[in-house]
């Protein structure tokens, strides 16, 4: 490397090590929570900034592990797994051509998402984010992907990928600024193997040894007279290893297009522009999307709801393992014996079993059991008010973490309310997870409009099992306002829908003067209420659907004959919106094109109307 080059790695590993510094702190925390999680719930944070297991302080010390925290993570997790975030793009304008543009960007979020299993790559992230209070997801273009367009399959047209980042590999460059964009430069660190780095950048670097996280057995917890093993997330060398180290600075004026620097081992492999075009205003920005737990303003990574609860489960810990003690000297007793009056070292082995024959020296006081009384009551109120404060903390309640509901509650309303109350507590955490699908969709469409040139292909998978293929290029991306159509799916239930329209229906919200109901309307609430392919005609609907909007888009250039099969009511609904549009009433030959074809419609529907009249009538005459 050239001096240059070696003042720009020795500048990049300097700032990590000082960004490592300043990350510490927090990063004790997240190993503790992990700790916590798995049932290692001896650990504390040693003096020395690592994480440590206390030693028993007697030998006959309960030191059981009573793992709450578990479970409550389990049933936020459950919660959040209901969270689908099914975003759509909004049109720029009402325009027909923006709606279909719209259309196809949302179709293509859905399409990415579904290629890079989005749904399990989620459930990953919101481990990350409960246990330690973040996750990050990173999109980016990779160029192995997509369809090939050489024989040998080595150039392809690339696609977008979405990872995982946990926040281990994330080092910003001041950890007290809460907000993404708001970093000047961020670093993504990560551990390769030598071979990944040379096939990734040509370059050949020197593996080391590097410390990575593991999980390991420990002798910590356990009873009088028995042990037990607990897992313990500690670190572990990994041979081989190489440190690749990314670093991301936004736009400056030295740096219009801001700045990637990419440091594998000590050798610099990469340095120029920011890659990808993904930000605000067709600005260059970072290829990452953050999801939190809790949003904490003085902390870039945000609290977990584990860190909170910890010292409630210490304590209970406490609680249950000093009231097994306690029930420990009942059950065997504690033994006053005269100095000399016994042999201590029998009586020490034996105990005193059943039918013992106790000799003890004449003259002197015989052995006798000391009165150990009862467990006192406040062992057992003190649980009661840590098994509550665990309840107020993590803000899950016993209905949904132990599937029971409370003694002293017996009503279907206060039932109800304490389901509410857990939906209201989770939902700041569904927040951030939708705000981050939203971001994830926008870098999508940014980066399929940086890189799409070429029309390509894209297949996607509907609500009811039906494949469809579109095709789109960048010129089809002009919308990119990603929004969510509905509302978060943990207050929003399918049985609460439902139960909503059925009452919007007894309104007669949904029917006409006459009382009628359009089979356009019946086709949606058919689609709100979940049914899928519950009804045939549904499919039909559908494609009568379908193929209008095909012929909006052909009557824009030519005119299209009705057929005869058509559902002309749906048809007339769908031509009508464009004929409103703004771009049809512009342009005066596309104008008279749709009212031409609505006129035929019109024609052909009162043609059967016509025909089922005297059908009605003949056949009336038949039964006369």
């Amino acid at each position: 490397m050239s001096k240059n080059q070696d003042e720009i790695v020795a500048a990049l590993l300097e700032d990590f090590k000082k960004r490592q510094e300043d990350r510490r702190p927090v990063e004790l925390n997240w190993r503790l929570n992990m700790n916590f999680v798995i049932g290692n719930q001896f650990s504390y944070i040693t003096p020395q900034g690592d994480v440590g297991e206390s030693e028993r302080q007697y030998f006959w010390q309960c030191r059981e592990v009573y793992n709450h925290i578990a479970p409550i993570l389990e049933t936020r997790l459950s919660k959040l797994a209901r969270v689908k975030a099914q975003a759509s793009v909004r049109p720029s304008t009402p325009d027909e051509e923006d709606a279909a543009s719209a259309e196809i960007a949302g179709k293509l979020i859905k399409a990415v998402s579904a290629e890079n299993g989005f749904s399990n790559l989620m459930g990953i992230a919101n481990t990350w984010s409960e246990v330690t209070g973040c996750a990050f997801y990173k999109i980016t273009w990779d160029t192995s992907k997509g369809m090939a367009l050489s024989a040998d399959g080595k150039l392809r047209e690339g696609d977008v990928k979405i990872a995982v980042c946990p926040p281990f590999e994330i080092f910003p460059e001041n950890v007290a600024v809460a907000d993404l964009d708001a970093q000047p430069s961020i670093m993504h660190v990560k551990v390769f193997g030598t071979d990944e780095v040379k096939r990734i950048w040509g370059q050949t670097v020197d593996g080391r040894d590097i410390n990575v996280f593991s999980f390991d057995n420990t002798d910590v917890a356990g009873g009088f007279g028995y042990h037990a093993t607990v897992p313990r997330f500690v670190t572990e060398k990994r041979e081989n290893a190489v440190l690749v180290i990314e670093k991301y600075q936004l736009p400056t004026d030295e740096y219009p297009d801001g700045r990637l620097i990419i440091v594998a081992g000590d050798k610099l492999v990469h340095d120029g522009p920011l890659p990808y075009v993904n930000g605000e205003d067709g600005k260059r920005g970072y290829p990452f999307a953050r999801q939190i737990c809790i949003e904490n303003l003085s902390n870039f990574f945000g609290s977990s709801v584990v860190e909170r609860v910890i010292p409630v489960q210490r304590a209970y810990n406490a609680v249950k393992n000093r009231k097994h003690e306690f029930m420990n000297r009942i059950a065997m007793g504690v033994l006053a014996v005269e100095d000399g009056s016994v042999d201590t070292d029998v009586l020490e082995e034996e105990g005193l079993p059943p039918g013992k024959i106790l000799i003890y020296r004449q003259g002197s006081t015989p052995p006798a059991m000391l009165n150990a009384g009862q467990v006192p009551a406040e062992f057992g109120r003190e649980e009661e008010k840590l098994l509550n404060e665990f309840v107020m903390i993590s803000g899950v309640s016993e209905v949904t973490t132990y599937s029971q509901v409370p003694s002293n509650v017996s009503s279907g309303t206060a039932i109800s309310l304490l389901l509410e109350q857990d939906d209201t507590r989770i939902s700041l955490t569904a927040d951030s997870l939708r705000e981050a699908v939203r971001r994830i969709g926008k870098h999508i469409i940014r980066l399929y409009k940086q890189y799409a040139d070429m029309p390509r292909l894209k297949r996607i998978t509907g609500e009811n099992g039906e494949v469809e293929i579109f095709s789109f290029s960048a010129g089809n991306l002009a919308s990119e306002d990603v929004v969510f159509d509905t509302v978060s799916e943990i207050e929003d239930s399918l049985s609460a829908r439902r139960a909503m329209i059925y009452d919007l229906l007894k309104l007669g919200i949904f029917t006409d003067e006459n009382g009628a109901m359009s089979t356009r309307t019946k086709t949606k609430l058919l689609e709100i209420l979940g049914f899928g392919n519950w009804e045939q005609s549904r499919d039909a609907d559908e494609a009568h659907i379908d193929k209008a909007m095909r012929e909006n888009l052909e009557l824009r250039t030519k005119d299209v004959v009705p057929d005869v099969f058509d559902n002309h009511a749906l048809h007339i609904a769908e031509h009508t919106k464009l004929c409103v549009s703004r771009k049809c009433t512009e342009n005066e030959a596309m104008h008279e094109r749709v009212v031409a074809h609505i006129s035929r419609h019109k024609e052909l529907a009162a043609l059967d109307a016509g025909v089922a009249n005297l059908e009605k009538q003949f056949g009336g005459l038949e039964n006369e």
